[in-house]
């Protein structure tokens, strides 16, 4: 079973620059998704870890003095759809073009794209900054015929707005075995083709070069594999990149550089989450 803790974080006064930068260093000790609310934010990671430690040691150096308390409660697997129903997964319409939901909610709106997610234990519903930020960027892309990978694809739903907007050959790869069972359960959902692949960046290696490749996951795995994303890109080929906060833009640009990739363009949410769009050099 896929477990998860949601580890509680309050703040006393809590404002968006404590919340945004607690996300931030809780993404570096692994935590991998974040809820703020008006009170503090909650961070989910996998129950096999020791999540209230993990946040104690994160935050210890925090710049803030505001930190109240830290708390964690147990997700069990089976409890993940009922937690987002109750909770927060509502029906998102990004840029009146795309609406996400899921086969539980009512009174959808109509849109040109329609992605259905049920995610279970996979993050990637649309409602994260990084994630709709990113949607906004293949919403403008010349997909047409051309083939995608979607790295860390989640509940693949880049994976699946990319085929709806004419993208050929698309290919979704996940490290997390719950998470690509779940996106192979919502291809079907969605009628969508899409071939997914459970593993690694190093899976990268046995593919043909793409023309474009997104990956929506965080600042250190960015870091560590951008020169294998680098590789898997065809000469002008285009390259999304989101899961990191604006001010991690400097240190992603200049190791995209060491490996010919020029920024295009970027998109910033007001809670400072940053995605950007990059292109491999053509020689």
């Amino acid at each position: 079973m896929n477990d998860y803790l949601a580890v509680r974080i309050d703040f006393a006064p809590c404002s968006t620059d404590a919340t945004d930068l607690a996300a931030a260093f809780l993404a570096d000790a692994g935590f991998e998704s974040f809820e703020p609310d008006e009170t503090g934010v909650t961070a989910y990671i996998r129950a096999s870890e020791d999540g209230e430690k993990l946040a104690n040691d994160a935050l210890n150096d925090f710049p803030f003095d505001s930190v109240i308390s830290i708390s964690s409660s147990f997700i069990q697997g089976e409890d993940w759809n009922a937690e987002w129903e109750k909770n927060y997964f509502k029906p998102i319409l990004i840029d009146d073009l795309c609406v996400v939901h899921s086969t539980f909610h009512k009174d959808v709106p109509n849109a040109k794209y329609d992605i259905v997610i049920d995610p279970k234990m996979a993050f990637g519903t649309g409602h994260h900054d990084t994630t709709s930020q990113m949607m906004r960027h293949i919403l403008s892309l010349p997909l047409e015929e051309k083939t995608v990978i979607d790295m860390g694809t989640g509940t693949g739903i880049l994976a699946f707005l990319a085929k709806m907007r004419g993208a050929e050959n698309v290919i979704g790869i996940e490290i997390d075995k719950p998470a690509y069972e779940n996106a192979v359960d919502n291809s079907v959902l969605n009628n969508c083709k899409v071939e997914f692949i459970h593993g690694d960046a190093t899976a990268l290696d046995n593919l043909a070069a793409a023309d474009f490749l997104f990956a929506n996951i965080n600042r250190n795995i960015i870091l560590n594999d951008i020169n294998r994303y680098s590789t898997a890109l065809k000469p002008g080929g285009e390259m999304l990149l989101s899961g990191f906060y604006e001010e991690d833009i400097p240190l992603i640009l200049e190791a995209a550089c060491k490996y010919g990739l020029t920024e295009k363009s970027r998109l910033v949410s007001d809670a400072k989450w940053a995605a950007t769009r990059l292109e491999k050099d053509k020689a």
